[in-house]
């Protein structure tokens, strides 16, 4: 069986996530360690015991599911499960540096550090209520475009996320995005509705941010990844550390063409994906896209455990 080994995004944050972990396993325990260390704070306090709201800013958001992707990783390794059991890693926005992590190009404290960067970028880029992002449910990449393009009316209005065949979410100008719902809803979408995220990511109103990643990803080191990763910008793998640089900056303004890197992963061979971290949210898109890649979840001991045994028995 083929698999890939995926990394959520922004919302799968959660009071708690990786504490089992982290109590289970020494090794998931340090990465919390390392990133709090990194950061120069008890972000690993604010993730156990904070408050959700606290957790749910982007500058900790993205930090805190990559430390609980990596932990996770770290458990697997535990029970002798290692990167060669994938074929490919994979990451849904902020999940990109996870994978890189968890494929050896960055170090943890890195990911860490870039991470809280991007999240301040991300939000400093545009002023609260300047800008939003709507999930379009019902129609296609093609359609949600053209609604996007003629909703935009002179501001900025784009499809940022293709996650699955039945959703696409929008980014860009409030007033734009508002437009997009009822034209979207006009033009056959079963569902048309804002999201609650802080900023309007992945659209060209990103651009302050793209400068601030730009200059940070200069200052790190970036490896040639231990096992490809297929880039949220291509949806095609790449290994060349100069790329990856160059498309992390893209990221910040491009879209996240998640349906057709699960494609592409289908057409490579994969079989089956996991879902390394929190939440589930990538294995429900998975489902959706191809029926059937077989999904697994990796976020607390027990899926550990059963990770590792149906891999070794």
């Amino acid at each position: 069986m083929s698999r890939a080994f995926i990394f959520p995004g922004q919302g799968a944050q959660t009071i708690g996530m990786g504490k089992a972990l982290a109590e289970a396993y020494p090794a998931a325990r340090a990465v919390f360690d390392e990133v709090d260390e990194a950061l120069g704070e008890a972000l690993s306090a604010l993730i156990w015991e904070g408050d959700q709201d606290d957790l749910t800013l982007t500058r900790n958001a993205q930090p805190a599911l990559m430390a609980t992707s990596l932990a996770a990783l770290r458990a697997l390794e535990a029970e002798g499960v290692t990167l060669d059991a994938a074929r490919f890693v994979a990451g849904h926005s902020l999940g990109e540096y996870s994978a890189l992590a968890a494929a050896g190009a960055l170090s943890i404290a890195d990911a860490a550090r870039l991470l809280r960067t991007r999240g301040a970028a991300m939000q400093e880029a545009v002023p609260v209520g300047v800008g939003a992002m709507a999930a379009i449910l019902g129609l296609d990449l093609a359609a949600v475009r053209d609604v996007a393009e003629a909703a935009a009316e002179g501001q900025v209005c784009q499809a940022a996320n293709d996650n699955d065949p039945g959703q696409v979410v929008v980014s860009g100008h409030a007033a734009a995005v508002e437009r997009a719902i009822h034209l979207a809803k006009e033009r056959g979408a079963k569902r048309a509705m804002l999201l609650p995220v802080s900023a309007p990511f992945h659209c060209a109103l990103m651009a302050p941010a793209a400068k601030v990643m730009e200059e940070a990803l200069a200052q790190v080191e970036l490896s040639a990844p231990q096992v490809p990763l297929v880039a949220n910008v291509l949806a095609e793998s790449v290994s060349d550390p100069v790329q990856i640089r160059q498309l992390l900056v893209s990221q910040i303004t491009g879209s996240v063409r998640w349906r057709e890197s699960v494609m592409f992963m289908a057409q490579q061979g994969v079989t089956e994906t996991w879902e390394i971290g929190a939440g589930k949210a990538l294995s429900g898109m998975v489902r959706r896209i191809d029926r059937e890649i077989a999904v697994r979840n990796v976020g607390a001991p027990d899926d550990v455990r059963a990770a590792a045994e149906a891999l070794n028995g």
